[in-house]
This record gives C-alpha cells, structure tokens and sequence, in this order.
C-alpha cells in the first residue's frame, strides 16, 4: 500500500474533485462515515456516550460528521468545540450547520476546566481536533485537551491522525493523543507509519472514501509499506553454486562477532557460499564457530585489522562471487580505512557497504557515485548523520526527504536502520518496514541483517527486491526470535539461529504472512 505526504494527499483531494467531481461535502461525508463504522465495529454505538472534540478546520468537519451518524443510530453524542464555530468553511461549516439543528449537544470550551466533566463522562472520544497539517507546537487549550484525552483512560478514536502528530515525520509537536483506534482517509499519511506517529495511533485503518484506484495506487507517490515478495522456489537439481555465493571483508581483532554473524547468515537465510576475508589471526577461533564459512586469512595491520596490502587479492576474488560485503567489525584503523576506500570504487560486483566500512566512505562519497555495479547502504541514523553532515536530530525532523535525497545522489540503495526501518532507492522509492521488534535493537544485529540481504540475492530475487526483503527476513526473524525469549533478551545469536525457521515458515504460510501477520493497516 503506498503512503502519502501531506502535500501528496492535497494533491489527491484536487484530483479527486477537479478530475472526477468528487465534492469536499461528499469527501467528509465518506471520511465520518468511515470513522462511524470502525466505531460501530470496536466498540458499538447503541446506548453508549461519546465526546467529540472538535478543532476549527475540516478535522473538525468529519467530527462533526461523526457526531450526526452516531446520534442518528442511536448513540448519544457531544461536541466540544475547541475553536469559535465562525472558524469553519465549506463543507465544516455546512455539517456545523446541520449537526446545530439537531438535538445533539455542542458546547464552546473557554477552558480545560469546563469540559473536564463532559469528557470524563463519556463512554468514549472521538478526537477531531487537528488533522496532518500541523506544523507549529500545540499549546494552550489544545495542550490541555490532549492531555485531559490521554488522562482520561477510555477508549479514544482519531481522525485522520492523532492530534498533535506531524503527518510528514511522525514526530510528537509538543504533546499528541495516544489513540485506541485510528481512521486515516485516502492513503496513511507518513506520520501514521513513522515513529513514534505510529504507536500513537492504535489499530490503525484506512478508508479510500471513495477515491477511484488510479489516485491511490498513482506511481507519483513513492512510499510504500514494505509488503512481502515471494522467494523463488528452490529445485531439487541444483548445487550450493545456484544460491550465490557472496563475499565479505570483515573483522578485525577486537571485533570477532561482526565477521561470523554476517557470513553466518548468509548460509542460515538460504544463501550457498560464503567467502569471509578476515585477519588471518582471528581465523581459526571463527572458523571453530562457524565451520561452514570459507575462509580467506589476510595479513593484518598492528592493530589486528586487515591490510592495504591485501587490496588486489581481494579485489582479484571479488570477481569471482556475485556479491561483496564489506565493513563489518573492519575497525577504524586509518590502514584499513583506506583499503576500504580503495577497494569501493574498484569492486565490479554488487556491493553492500556496513558498519565501519560506511564511516570509512563518508568522507570521500566520490568513492560511491563513480561506481558502475549497484550500491547497497545499511547506516543507522549515527551513520546516516555522516554521510549526510546532517545532526541525528536533523534527520528525524524529515526522514524520507534526506533519504530520497541521500539515495538519489548517490546513486545507492540506502536502509536507514530503526524501528520500521526505511529502503530508499535512487529513484526515490521508499519502502517503510514493518517487521522487527525493540529486542533487535543489540550489537550485531545490523551484521546478521547484511548476510539475509546478500542470501536474498543469491535465492534469486531482483537485487532491489533482495534488499528489501533481507529487511523483512531479518525483522521477522527477530519476531520469531521474541516467541520464545522475548524481547528483552534476543541477541543477534538469536536471530540469526531462527532464521532457518523463518524462512521455512515464510514459504509455507506466506499467504497469511503477507496478508494477515503484518498487516498493519485495515482497510474499511
């Protein structure tokens, strides 16, 4: 499912209007007759009490719509206006109108004191005070609203997006409601998927309201969820060969884990030769770890990290695989670095560039954009804020723009790690990721992520599918991981042990995986 901006919304209101004569009247109609059914469905509405607090925009309007569907099926509705009534327009202005010829009750609130009875009263909250267009800090009233709705302990159902959650970033504007359910119209909005927007927003739905396919589905919009693909079968007749065979260039001596959890994982994810060039010291303890792994000992620097002098060997075996990993555990030893950028621009196969081998690139990005083969980025925000120049806080403020940006210039895939991680490609496609848990946020779980991704590839799958879904095989292990141990305790040992299970059950059930296990987003 794609997922709009803010400005990619609007944009799909006009057209809907001007291109098919789909009214604004008719529009807020659909939206508060999609918010009445989730409510009919969650919670019922017969004989119950509900609030609905109503800010002065169309937020407000498909408030106000809400409010005239319940009272018509036999719920009792109030509304709270947040905003004086002359600050409606068009088609809010139009159901304020109506809903004030009605018996349902609609009180001004001058401060939080005077509506602190009627919300605790209610037997639930329909919150219509802001929609995704907010881009200043709530204060005043509005601040107290959202507090007194948070407080208040019932259920809570908002409009469009939870008041106070930018619909671009996901970012909480100074205070935002924490909604049971959340009824977002046309598309979701970014801010539903990006956190904390997402866990803001509850069960999360989505209506059309009517928008005819060719809108929503419009190849202009460029994010999406990250929906699963289904891995090529494996035939009977094959050799270790058919499932790739990959490349990595990693470790040194204070790093042993990022080496074996990455080439490890390749073959645990499907994948059929794993090649690991590691300093030859550490060797035999990695080979004892993991005897599956064919090693390449290197010469080493003082430091225990692999040599420059190692260069044309390494570039000379590169050829002969059909992905390279590069960067895990290396170190930031300056000998080292260099061979990193030294070997990146040279290196004529795929690429994936991890850990320290990004931060060895972040300072000569040349190294990337003359490449000719595909580039594959797996930073976290530390090492997206390098390549960028940008501050940590800088990015959060507008992920998927520095995203579409960064891939663009580059000319590389880019995952930017985190809870629902980010797959950006130089086209600006962005995939939101779905899968994963709080528990994979440990030490070497980015390494096990760069083997699923190059085992993906050797399965068979489009390099730009591959990458994708290496994120979705790696945050679904960690789920399958979370069954048995929780979260608080996966390491990376456990996600990259379950991936052989996951994998399984990914091709057994992967109907009701795609369809079902991570649907985030229920259509009504």
């Amino acid at each position: 499912m794609k997922i709009a901006k803010v400005s990619e919304m609007k944009d799909l209101d006009r057209r809907a209007t001007e291109g098919f004569g789909i009214s604004e009247d008719l529009l807020m109609e659909n939206a508060g007759q999609a918010v009445y059914f989730v409510m009919l469905q969650e919670f019922g509405i017969r004989d119950n009490k509900f609030v609905i607090l109503c800010g002065g925009g169309n937020n407000g309007g498909d408030g106000l719509v809400v409010a005239r569907k319940i009272h018509s099926n036999g719920g009792e509705a109030k509304v709270l206006l947040l905003e004086d009534e002359t600050k409606f327009r068009g088609a809010a202005k139009k159901n304020f109108e109506i809903v004030s010829k009605m018996p349902i009750e609609i009180s001004r609130a001058d401060s939080i004191d005077s509506i602190i009875f009627e919300v605790l009263d209610a037997d639930a909250i329909v919150d219509a005070i802001f929609g995704t267009g907010l881009v200043r800090e709530v204060s005043g009233l509005y601040k107290d609203a959202i507090q007194l709705i948070n407080e208040s302990q019932m259920a809570v159902f908002s409009i469009d997006i939870p008041s106070g959650i930018n619909g671009d970033t996901g970012e909480v504007m100074g205070a935002a409601v924490k909604a049971d359910y959340t009824v977002t119209f046309g598309l979701p909005k970014l801010g539903n998927m990006l956190y904390p927007g997402y866990e803001h927003c509850g069960k999360l739905y989505v209506s059309h309201i009517s928008f005819p396919p060719a809108l929503y589905t419009s190849h202009a919009i460029k994010a999406a969820i990250n929906n699963p693909v289904e891995l090529p079968e494996r035939a009977r007749d094959t050799h270790k060969g058919t499932y790739g065979k990959t490349f990595f260039i990693a470790g040194s001596s204070g790093y042993f884990g990022a080496p074996y959890f990455s080439a490890l994982s390749f073959l645990k994810a499907g994948g059929g030769l794993s090649y690991l060039a590691t300093p030859e010291s550490i060797s035999p303890f990695l080979a004892s770890k993991g005897s599956e792994v064919i090693f390449l000992p290197q010469k080493e620097t003082s430091s225990g990290s692999i040599a420059l002098e190692n260069r044309d060997e390494l570039l000379e075996f590169s050829q002969t695989v059909d992905m390279v990993v590069l960067g895990p555990g290396l170190s930031l030893a300056r000998e080292t670095q260099e061979l990193v950028r030294e070997l990146t621009p040279k290196i004529v196969k795929p690429l994936l560039i991890d850990g320290d081998g990004i931060t060895a690139i972040a300072g000569d990005l040349g190294k990337i954009k003359n490449r000719e083969a595909a580039t594959i980025l797996t930073p976290h925000l530390g090492e997206m804020s390098r390549i960028t120049k940008m501050e940590i806080s800088e990015i959060n403020k507008n992920k998927i723009d520095v995203l579409q940006c960064t891939a663009r210039e580059l000319n590389a895939i880019i995952i930017l790690k985190g809870a629902h991680s980010l797959v950006g490609y130089p086209d600006g496609t962005i995939f939101i990721n779905v899968s994963g848990n709080s528990g994979m946020a440990t030490a070497g779980s980015g390494d096990v992520l760069a083997g699923t991704i190059a085992a993906m590839y050797g399965l068979g799958l489009a390099l730009e599918d591959a990458v994708r879904m290496g994120v979705f095989i790696h945050g679904f292990s960690g789920d399958v991981a979370a069954v048995d141990k929780g979260e608080d305790g996966i390491t990376a040992q456990d996600i990259l042990d379950s991936l052989p299970e996951t994998i399984k059950l990914y091709r057994e059930n992967f109907a009701e995986i795609s369809e079902n296990l991570y649907e985030s987003i229920f259509v009504v």
